[in-house]
């Protein structure tokens, strides 16, 4: 299975950077979509990703445009993550996907409501108490994407050596 966390326009480089961090922890493909609210070299993106930059496979795209013409949403199992989502992150059923997308937004805004509107129907979202924005971005990656996993058994992670009840 490949996983692919895509982070359009991210603005915050400490999320930036432990994202790439789980990236590198669970063999995800990291896609950043440009403009960055900082360069890549940033010693505080490379600080949050600690040593494992050399770890992570990278794809960069010029814009959200680019990025949607190349990995086309109707051909692929991809997921758009936002507080509007239809549906929670836990009810799509990864474990008969080969290959899954998931996309977050700008800390400040999210997706572009224009995508949204036009994908509703793969729109996902973490439950939480309706007086908060949102969770922090990097979290929320770690939710969602370690749902995936888990649905595939940690497909390609480290063995698990056995069950509590056993």
């Amino acid at each position: 299975m490949k996983v692919h966390i895509v982070m359009v326009e991210p603005e915050i480089p400490q999320n930036t950077g432990n994202v790439a961090r789980t990236c590198a922890a669970t063999g995800a493909k990291l896609h950043l979509v440009h403009p960055l609210g900082f360069k890549i070299d940033d010693k505080s993106v490379k600080r949050a990703g600690l040593d494992y930059w050399d770890k992570v496979e990278i794809e960069e795209h010029n814009s959200l445009g680019e990025f949607l013409e190349k990995y086309r949403p109707e051909e692929r199992n991809m997921f758009f993550v936002t507080t509007k989502g239809k549906h929670v992150y836990s009810q799509a059923n990864y474990k008969e996907m080969e290959e899954v997308f998931l996309l977050f937004g700008k800390e400040t805004k999210g997706l572009p409501e224009d995508l949204l509107q036009k994908y509703i129907g793969k729109t996902i979202r973490i439950p939480m108490r309706p007086t908060l924005r949102s969770l922090n971005l990097a979290n929320s990656v770690n939710i969602v994407l370690y749902d995936v996993f888990r649905q595939k058994d940690f497909e390609g992670l480290e063995e698990i050596s056995g069950y509590f009840n056993e």
